[in-house]
């Protein structure tokens, strides 16, 4: 039976990383393996005891350009990239006098390390690796007889079959080409990622695009979208538990929800992190207000401000406290004693806040084991927003209380008569709560805390009947919509969903407005002698 499996003789080594190398000199030096590498790598080597060529003897050419030019050489991509089961090839290196290499270990400059540390410009470009890359895809590219490593974790492996003089088969020299080719496209992605926001478009440039095309903001919408992630955590399950899931953040950011310290609690499911960030951005609408949500698949059943954190819970708690068992809470302040025993007697899934004080982080940890307890030091940031559909990605900015028509100053009075203080006050908080509510939305508040919610109906009029439903359903009877406002995230294309607050007591609504229909709206509105005001922005929320 034939063999495919290759023994490493001679071996190129060149990383920026030395962590693990030990495991690789140590097998070196049993094998008797000829090892070249380059600069600090080679002192390195020669440090655990290495015979090492430097790739200047190798090259004839010392190393310039401060270390920018290095492997850049016939004598090393010839050795790289010389098919060894083409006779051509293996008779064109004898001619002239170039050695082939086995095996090509590789790990490239720290460019998104250098990125999160802040640096200025010129440091950040000095570490976009130019030879590294082009070792790892000669080499990977080469695999029918060469293999490359660029992932530590296989040091161990090669290490082995160094030391048995077996090699690596074809199949398995494949397998870490594969994994190399997407080592250096990740990197190239995440240094497009940077230049795409650091060297924009100038406007000096002109491009024309489509009549019936807005124009294309490049920083957002650049014409190829090359993000990239790293796998940070695989899940137990998806969204329910025959379906896979992991965890991947960007590397050039190392802050955001994702990012999340855990303090306690089971591990953090699929479910968990959708509900929980959603919470967390929607406590953040508020801010610098104290706001509390609690939030059930990745919808509100209760969110408030208050004077302090625990009343904030207590009063978003209370919007609907059968939903709320099972949910998910965050906080955009700190998490106090009194908080936190407000918390205990309610099962919740998941816990967010900024920070928690000693004592109530104590008792979360020991009275409530399987809470997951999130510490975020720093409010969402996101300015993009992705979904997946078949065979695309849709990109998008993300939805923030920053439109026009978000600023209660610019709200149009269309009927009633203009809201005191404390009527605004609510005016203004349904109004930004509603940005978080799954569309069709409708939110009754009153005292800037929700106690009614209808969320994700069909129509305004299903979701207008559930708000008030769920307002008025509590055990001690209290009719909890009137004199209290109300907030649509869309216009209401018909009276009837109006009509549904107004006769349930509300006193003040504020929609977009936008409706053929607005004056039928408003005029239910007026003969009710129900302030209306309209804001001209909508915040659908799919």
């Amino acid at each position: 039976m034939t063999t495919t499996n290759r023994p490493i003789r001679r071996a190129l080594v060149s990383v920026f990383h030395k962590e693990g190398i030990e495991v690789l000199a140590e097998a070196f030096i049993k094998a008797g393996t000829e090892v070249v590498s380059t600069g600090s790598t080679a002192k390195r080597l020669a440090e655990l005891g290495v015979k090492v060529t430097e790739v200047s003897e190798v090259t004839g050419f010392p190393e310039c350009l401060d270390g920018r030019v290095k492997t850049l050489d016939p004598h090393i991509h010839a050795g790289i990239l010389a098919d060894m089961t083409n006779e051509d090839h293996a008779a064109q290196l004898e001619k002239f006098g170039i050695k082939p290499f086995d095996l090509v270990v590789v790990n490239l400059y720290p460019f998104a390390d250098t990125v999160r540390s802040g640096a200025d410009e010129a440091a950040t470009i000095e570490k976009i690796d130019i030879g590294g890359p082009s070792m790892v895809r000669g080499a990977a590219k080469n695999s029918a007889t060469v293999a490359i490593i660029t992932d530590p974790n296989d040091y161990a492996l090669v290490a082995a079959l160094i030391e048995n003089g077996e090699g690596f088969s074809l199949e398995e020299r494949r397998w870490l080409a594969g994994k190399a080719f997407a080592h250096t496209a990740a990197y190239d992605a995440t240094i497009n990622e940077w230049t795409a926001k650091h060297w924009p478009k100038p406007l000096t440039v002109e491009q024309p695009t489509a009549e019936d095309e807005p124009e294309v903001n490049e920083t957002k919408f650049p014409a190829a979208f090359t993000r990239t992630w790293d796998r940070a955590h695989v899940l137990r399950y998806g969204e329910n538990p025959h379906q896979q899931a992991a965890l991947y953040l960007d590397p050039l950011n190392q802050d955001g929800f994702a990012h999340a310290e855990q303090l306690g609690g089971k591990p953090m499911s699929y479910n968990n992190y959708v509900d929980a960030d959603a919470a967390w951005r929607a406590v953040w609408d508020f801010a610098p207000q104290i706001a509390v949500a609690v939030v059930k698949h990745n919808n509100p059943c209760g969110l408030a401000v208050g004077a302090t954190v625990a009343e904030a819970h207590k009063k978003a708690h209370a919007c609907d406290p059968m939903s709320a068992y099972g949910g998910v809470i965050a906080a955009n302040s700190k998490v106090t004693m009194e908080m936190a025993e407000s918390v205990r007697p309610i099962f919740t899934e998941v816990i967010v806040a900024p920070d928690y004080d000693a004592d109530a982080l104590e008792l979360l940890q020991t009275k409530k084991k399987n809470l997951r307890i999130l510490k975020v030091s720093e409010p969402p940031k996101s300015k993009t927003q992705f979904r997946q559909i078949d065979g695309g990605l849709l990109v998008q900015s993300t939805d923030l209380i920053d439109a026009p028509g978000d600023d209660p100053n610019a709200w149009k009075l269309v009927s009633g008569e203009p809201a005191d203080e404390q009527t605004v006050k609510d005016l203004v908080f349904a109004w930004r709560a509603i940005r978080c509510v799954k569309s069709n939305a409708i939110l009754i508040a009153h005292d800037q805390a929700t106690v009614g919610i209808g969320m994700g109906q069909v129509n305004r009029v299903d979701s207008a009947n559930l708000s008030v439903e769920r307002a008025n359903t509590l055990a001690d009877g209290a009719n909890r919509t009137k004199g209290a406002v109300a907030a649509s995230d869309a216009f209401f294309p018909f009276a009837d969903g109006a009509e549904i607050l107004i006769n349930a007591g509300v006193k003040a609504i504020v929609q977009p407005g936008g409706s053929i229909r607005d004056e039928e709206v408003f005029e239910a509105a007026r003969k009710a002698g129900v302030t209306m005001y309209v804001t001209g922005t909508r915040h659908f929320f799919h």
